[in-house]
């Protein structure tokens, strides 16, 4: 499979958006609406590019209908029997066939994996917004339950705006296993970072927060966290203090010279070494 069919998020985005926030706050003098908001922090593409058969990988076509009556779009990849699910929550640009590199990979350590598109990403229907994200969350965590995973058999794995995602679904329904990629502390923080002064000025039109520093205090499922030390989006300090923050047991694992879009590249053999050890023990305890 090309370079050209994997999607990398620009390392500029989500500062962009959030300057574009502030702008758009001191020129219209009033809360934006949400219609605004979701078209500057998330980059969705309804054109899927390729399915898990570029790769030869056998795969099901899963469409699933969320409490609000949003259709969702998603691919189930069996691996190996014996081996978990991963419930893999993608970041907020593309589509899930943008991930076909990273499935891939998870299936050649035989692990089971699904992964859809967020409401209005992909084939998926409807607009994203917070409420809306985690909603899809939770009737892609059922769709599994119906097909008879159990939790103890689920691990949540979430990159990027997918780690919030993931950490709401894991405050609500504990998983065998949170596996996080270059997480944030909160939307706010980022805002804080990458522009503090117009932050604190204009903080209060951000509808979607995000907020993994409150949540993940309260979950008790096994944690492994990935980070680039070179992340010029999401700074390492972030991801050190969820996981400061987190219940044990846990693992921090910093990959030397990694960005925000290339820690499994990066990490070479001892990233998914670390992915090894975690889903053993996280299925074994």
């Amino acid at each position: 499979m090309s370079r050209a069919l994997q999607i990398r998020i620009f390392p500029t985005r989500l500062r962009t958006a959030l300057l574009l926030f502030a702008l758009v706050a001191l020129l219209g003098g009033m809360k934006m609406s949400g219609t605004m908001e979701q078209r500057l922090l998330y980059f969705p593409d309804p054109h899927l590019v390729a399915t898990p058969a570029v790769y030869d990988l056998a795969y099901k076509e899963v469409v699933i209908t969320t409490t609000d009556n949003i259709q969702l779009h998603g691919w189930f990849v069996p691996g190996e029997k014996e081996k978990p699910v991963v419930l893999f929550f993608h970041g907020n640009a593309g589509n899930i066939s943008h991930r076909l590199d990273n499935i891939r990979l998870l299936h050649k350590i035989g692990l089971n994996t699904f992964i859809f598109d967020y409401r209005g990403f992909g084939k998926s229907r409807g607009r994203p917004s917070e409420q809306g994200v985690n909603e899809d969350a939770i009737a892609a965590l059922g769709w599994l339950k119906s097909r008879g995973w159990s939790a103890e058999n689920t691990i949540y794995f979430g990159r990027s705006l997918g780690a919030a995602v993931a950490v709401n679904l894991a405050d609500r329904y504990a998983p065998a296993g949170l596996i996080l990629e270059t997480p944030f502390t909160s939307l706010r923080d980022m805002g804080r970072q990458h522009y503090p002064l117009l932050t604190l000025t204009l903080g209060w039109i951000l509808r979607d927060n995000f907020n993994n520093l409150e949540k993940i205090r309260r979950i008790k499922a096994p944690l492994l966290i990935f980070q680039g030390d070179q992340d010029a989006i999401v700074p390492a300090k972030m991801a050190r203090d969820l996981f400061d923050a987190a219940n044990r047991p846990k693992t921090f694992h910093l990959i030397p010279g990694a960005g925000h879009n290339d820690t499994y590249e990066k990490g070479g053999d001892a990233y998914w070494q670390a992915w090894r050890k975690f889903c053993c023990f996280t299925t074994a305890s």
